[in-house]
């Protein structure tokens, strides 16, 4: 077997047993998933191959990645004749000469530091980018397509109420760093606008197995410190709340969106029982995975923007609509830690 780690092996094993997939209509399918090397593509590919292996539907996945060899190295030891790398820019024209049935479009800037650092090719990655998929999309007439969003479309509510897919947004356009969730807005849009099947996931901060070590996101952050026995810094009070997800429920939510969401329909991906703040979260880590020995202290920046971080707010996800689909997540936050922190210190 090609996966040789247990984290790993537990977590594809959870995926691919979960009933309320139907994992036999991907038989013979070919899907396209963009962003193929990121956090969640890369995931999205691991479990299908994984899914080929065990049931061996002979699912083709066409990954569009804009480095081949980095692709190449990535997925060296889990290389079939059902994996093949597409090489190109998400902002040009996507040419491919197969027939397609499934597309999930994960391609995006992730890096906090870049909306602010890089704000215009943010937006130009996210608009061009989307329609350059919904043309191909709509060129091969697929079956369903997700496209990957972000909680922070609904901006930043200020209190504990739960927030469904109806939900306003108080988003300032003359915020540079807002460039992120705006266009992630516009996309949505444009998905409904191009009306090719599309459902969209808006997605709350989501970890696990495949992060990488020197990941700025502030879940890193604080597994690095557990690691290296150090204290943890955190550069505001860490009153920002939110719920998170871990990758294997991640790829769970986005195949179930994809096989049985309604077209033109968002939907809250998170584990509504991880909801905390973020200096709860930074304490949780401190006991649960570093038996505290370490500390959180907080060193207060007046300036937060250097750091790309969102100024405070309260994102209670609600995901009852995820629910209804049949949907539902199997890992706490303790949980979530422990396995990233496993597969961080086994690299």
């Amino acid at each position: 077997m090609w996966i040789d780690n247990e984290v790993y092996k537990n977590d594809l094993e959870s995926i691919i047993n979960d009933t309320n997939i139907d994992w036999k209509l991907f038989k013979d399918k070919t899907i396209l998933i963009t962003g193929a090397t990121g956090l969640i593509g890369s995931n999205l590919i691991n479990a299908l191959l994984y899914v080929n292996d065990k049931f061996d539907i002979n699912c083709r996945i066409l990954a569009f990645v804009r480095n081949i060899d980095k692709a190449s190295k990535k997925f060296e030891v889990q290389r079939t004749n059902n994996l093949v790398f597409i090489e190109g820019d998400i902002r040009d024209k996507i040419v491919c000469n197969e027939d397609i049935d499934y597309v999930i479009h994960a391609a995006s800037q992730t890096a906090s530091k870049k909306f602010v650092e890089d704000s215009v090719n943010t937006i130009d990655v996210a608009l061009r980018g989307t329609k350059n998929v919904l043309e191909l999309a709509k060129e091969k007439n697929v079956a369903s397509m997700v496209f990957l969003s972000t909680m922070e479309v609904y901006g930043r509510p200020q209190t504990d109420e739960k927030i469904s897919e109806t939900h306003s947004t108080n988003l300032d356009t003359t915020e540079i760093r807002n460039c992120y969730p705006i266009s992630k807005r516009m996309c949505e849009n444009l998905c409904v606008c191009y009306n090719v099947n599309t459902k969209i996931a808006r997605l709350t901060q989501t970890f696990g197995p495949g992060v990488e070590y020197n990941d700025e996101r502030v879940f890193a952050q604080f597994a690095r410190s557990a690691i290296e026995n150090k204290d943890i810094i955190l550069h505001t009070k860490g009153e920002t709340k939110r719920c998170y997800l871990y990758t294997a429920d991640a790829v769970r939510a986005i195949f179930t969106i994809l096989l049985k969401g309604e077209n033109g329909q968002a939907y809250n991906v998170a584990n509504e029982d991880t909801y905390c703040s973020i200096y709860e979260m930074a304490q949780l880590v401190a006991k649960e995975c570093a038996n505290d020995k370490i500390k959180v202290i907080c060193e207060v920046e007046e300036n937060i923007q250097q750091f790309g971080y969102a100024p405070k707010l309260c994102m209670n996800l609600d995901t009852n609509k995820l629910k209804g689909l049949g949907c539902k997540e199997n890992y706490n936050l303790v949980l979530m830690f422990q396995n990233m922190i496993k597969v961080l210190i086994n690299k």
